[in-house]
């Protein structure tokens, strides 16, 4: 077992409603000498709450008892829910003055949790929590303003999923995607769906969420938000641009019809045109390869997004999947410190965890654990290095009310598909929502 240091994180104000809203930086200053965590010899029951399917729910409980048999006297009392309520689920908890000890964090909520002061700094947790074997970029995305908020759990990448059966099917070649445009791809998409006579379409729309548009803007030379403050940084011609593109691919027929498009946006990865084979194309993130072909049962494989002609370089970049956060207010700092260890930097949770939570943040887990993973992770693995050279800086964090980006992008594209909106109209209104969004966690 790791050294540990024993210390009590300072007790915050609990939030006194549901909706999160933006009070004051959370960053602890301890000052001086940290003093030593010390494990408890009495009983120790933490409470620890993650979103997922099925799947991620029985390998977490496998974690929780493994980690419950190395430390008998700590139990782990788990709280689970999918994505759709999890959000709805803390937020309340937050505002009962219930907060989790251990809490499974999401890029987006980052900094709105942080800032009303729900989340430890982990850095308090010295040598009981070591991050020396991950990438100092890769786990800055993770820190405010020089404080770490979570420990970044996976990587990922924004991709485009190609489903080498189709294309083999209708005789179209697999593109090569580091040389391939936009232009190319709709095209290819155009090409599938004219050689199946309709019977597939070319790729599923995008759109729906900020990957995919973070992309796009980076290509630009734009960001979605400001590194400095709690601004929308995109202009109205790089989102124009975007929903313009979506909306010619949609006309050409590369992509499917509006209403088939929400029907199946609506149902989920399993409903999806590429999970039930009828898209050659679909974006993605490259942890849900292995979901996607579980679920179609066909060769899919990653391919990087295409570029615009003139797209600035660095504009690829990793995403951590999720991040491992703890509650400023917990009282056994100790044990959320051993926990979070044993998540990050143990190999015996790294043999339970592969890349179900996608592929290991920590780099010496990664090389450790890439061998063991099936035929299908690895090549994620592989995609993820090959892309290395390319990946530059992660955006500017999201910022406090950030999180309302997935509706009001996910709004906008419908209204634009459906003609209620032009693109340049989109992308006026959207700048105005965002931003709104952002203001009102200010106040």
């Amino acid at each position: 077992m790791r050294g540990i240091t024993r210390r009590r994180a300072g007790v915050v104000a609990a939030i006194g409603a549901a909706t999160l809203v933006l009070t004051a930086c959370a960053g602890n200053d301890a000052g001086g000498e940290e003093p030593e965590l010390v494990l408890s010899d009495e009983p120790v029951t933490l409470s620890f709450t993650w979103w997922g399917n099925d799947t991620r729910h029985a390998i977490t409980e496998e974690l929780i008892a493994a980690f419950e048999e190395e430390h008998p006297n700590i139990t782990i009392e788990p709280q689970y829910t999918d994505w759709a309520g999890y959000w709805d689920k803390l937020s309340t908890s937050v505002a009962a003055g219930d907060i989790p000890d251990l809490i499974q964090m999401d890029e987006k909520q980052l900094s709105t949790y942080a800032a009303n002061g729900v989340l430890m700094d982990l850095g308090e947790l010295g040598g009981s929590l070591p991050t020396d074997d991950f990438p100092e970029a890769v786990l800055g995305t993770g820190a405010l303003d020089g404080t770490q908020y979570g420990i970044p759990v996976g990587i990922n990448s924004y991709t485009i999923i190609a489903n080498e059966d189709l294309l083999t099917q209708y005789g179209v070649e697999l593109p090569d995607d580091e040389t391939w445009t936009w232009d190319d791809f709709i095209a290819t998409a155009e090409e599938v769906a004219a050689a199946s006579g309709g019977a597939v379409v070319g790729t599923q729309s995008w759109g729906f969420e900020d990957g995919g548009l973070n992309n796009w803007l980076r290509q630009h030379g734009e960001s979605l938000f400001s590194a400095d403050e709690a601004e929308v940084a995109a202009s109205e011609d790089a989102l124009a641009s975007w929903w313009q593109l979506l909306l010619d691919a949609t006309e050409a027929g590369a992509t499917p019809d509006p209403a088939a498009t929400i029907e199946r946006e609506s149902g989920g990865l399993a409903e999806s045109f590429t999970a039930t084979n009828q898209s050659a194309f679909g974006p993605w993130w490259s942890n849900q390869v292995q979901a996607l072909r579980d679920a179609s049962g066909q060769d899919l494989v990653a391919l990087r997004v295409p570029a615009t002609d003139d797209a600035e370089d660095g504009w690829a970049y990793y995403k951590p999947s999720m991040f491992w956060s703890a509650s400023a207010k917990t009282e056994h700092a100790a044990e959320v410190a051993a926990f979070l260890d044993f998540l990050a930097n143990s190999e015996e949770a790294a043999d339970l965890l592969l890349a179900e939570r996608g592929v290991p943040a920590n780099e010496k887990i990664r090389e450790y654990i890439t061998p063991k993973l099936d035929e299908v992770n690895q090549t994620v693995v592989a995609f993820l290095d090959d892309l290395a050279p390319e990946v530059g800086d992660a955006p500017p964090a999201t910022p406090p009310g950030g999180g309302a980006i997935e509706a009001i992008i996910d709004q906008h594209t419908q209204k634009v598909l459906f003609g209620e909106l032009t693109p340049e109209q989109a992308a006026t209104s959207f700048i105005e929502e965002l931003q709104r969004a952002l203001d009102d966690a200010a106040i």
